[in-house]
C-alpha cells in the first residue's frame, strides 16, 4: 500500500479523534474558567456534555457571579438548567440587586425565575418604580352624570410576593373598581371634578396591592371627562315605557268597545229579524181566523181603519214611517 495513503488515513483518524476529545473535553473552556478564577474540573465538564447541557451555557454566568463576589456552586447552577431556568437571567438578577444593596438569595431569585416570572425585570422594578396606566374607566355619580376617568398608578416590585403575588392585571382591575366606587357614592359629578384626589385618595385606602407582587406607592387621576347624561336618558326611556303601556291599555279599550258595538249591532239585527219574522206570520194568522170564522170581515176592515189612521197621523207627525 502506498505510504503516502497510509499516512493520510492516520491523518484523518488523529483528526477525528482530536475533535471528538474535544467535544468531550472543552479545554478552552475549562482554561477560561481557571483563568477567570473559576476552579471548576475537566471531567465536571465532561459529565455536563454526558448529561446533555451545554458547558458554556453554566461556566459564562458563573464566572459573571465569581467576577461580581457573589458565591455559587457550579452544581446550583446546573439544578436550575436543568428544571427549565434561565441561568444568565438569574445571575444578572443576582448582580443588580447586589448593586442596588437589595437582599436577594439564589434560591429566591431560582424560584421567581422558574414561576415565570422576569427576575431581573423585577430587580429593576424595585429600584425604578413602573407606572401602569388604567383604561378609561366610566362611572356614573348619583346625579345621573356619567364620568371617564384615567388613572396612572406608580408601583414597586414586591421581591418576597412574587412567587404567588397577582400581576398587573389584578392591580388594573381593583383600580378600576375603586374608582367607579368613588364616583358612584359621590352626591354629584361637580364634586368630583372639582377634587379629583378624592379618587386617588379613597382608592389608596383601600390597600390594593394587597395579595399582588406589587406594592403601590401613588395613584394619580390623568383625566376625567364628563360623559352621557344617563339619568336623564333613563327618565326618558321610562317615559317611553310608560307611553307605550298606555297606548297598548287604550288600544285594548277601544277593541273592547268595538267589540262591545258589533255585540249590539248584532243583537239589533236579530231583533228585526224575529220582527220581520213576526209580521211575516201576521197575514198568516190573519188568514187562518177568517177561514176558520174567528174574526169577521168587519173586524179585518176595522183594522185596515186603524191601521191607516196610525199611518196617516205618523206622516203628519212627521215620523216619516209609511205602510209599504
Amino acid at each position: 500500500m502506498d505510504p503516502i495513503i497510509i499516512a493520510f488515513a492516520v491523518l484523518v483518524i488523529i483528526v477525528i479523534l482530536l475533535a471528538i476529545f474535544f467535544s468531550f473535553f472543552p479545554i478552552g473552556l475549562w482554561i477560561s474558567a481557571m483563568a477567570s478564577g473559576v476552579h471548576i474540573k475537566i471531567f465536571s465538564l465532561v459529565g455536563m456534555r454526558i448529561r446533555r447541557i451545554t458547558p458554556s451555557r453554566l461556566v459564562y454566568p458563573l464566572i459573571k457571579a465569581t467576577k461580581a463576589g457573589i458565591n455559587i456552586s457550579i452544581n446550583k447552577l446546573e439544578a436550575h438548567y436543568l428544571a427549565g431556568g434561565n441561568v444568565d437571567r438569574v445571575i444578572n438578577a443576582l448582580i443588580a440587586a447586589q448593586r442596588a444593596d437589595i437582599d436577594l438569595e439564589f434560591e429566591r431569585a431560582a424560584a421567581i425565575d422558574l414561576a415565570g416570572r422576569d427576575v431581573l425585570q423585577a430587580v429593576q422594578m424595585s429600584v425604578n418604580p413602573k407606572v401602569i396606566e388604567t383604561p378609561v374607566v366610566a362611572a356614573i355619580a348619583k346625579d345621573g352624570i356619567e364620568l371617564r376617568a384615567k388613572a396612572r398608578v406608580t408601583v414597586r416590585a414586591n421581591i418576597d410576593r412574587l412567587v404567588g403575588g397577582a400581576g398587573e392585571e389584578t392591580i388594573i382591575a381593583r383600580v378600576g373598581e375603586g374608582i367607579v366606587t368613588t364616583v358612584g357614592s359621590a352626591e354629584t359629578h361637580k364634586l368630583v371634578l372639582e377634587n379629583p384626589d378624592m379618587i386617588s385618595r379613597t382608592v389608596l385606602q383601600k390597600g390594593l396591592d394587597a395579595g399582588t407582587a406589587f406594592e403601590i406607592l401613588s395613584i394619580d387621576i390623568a383625566d376625567v371627562d364628563v360623559g352621557r347624561n344617563i339619568g336623564a336618558q333613563l327618565q326618558t326611556d321610562q317615559a317611553e315605557a310608560d307611553k307605550r303601556i298606555a297606548q297598548a291599555k287604550a288600544e285594548e279599550r277601544r277593541a273592547m268597545a268595538v267589540a262591545h258595538e258589533q255585540e249590539m249591532v248584532a243583537a239589533v239585527q236579530e231583533m228585526r229579524a224575529k220582527v220581520v219574522q213576526a209580521e211575516a206570520e201576521v197575514p198568516l194568522a190573519m188568514a187562518e181566523a177568517l177561514k176558520s170564522g174567528k174574526m169577521g170581515v168587519m173586524d179585518y176592515y176595522n183594522m185596515k181603519n186603524v191601521i191607516a189612521d196610525t199611518q196617516m197621523r205618523d206622516a203628519i207627525a212627521g215620523t216619516g214611517k209609511s205602510d209599504k
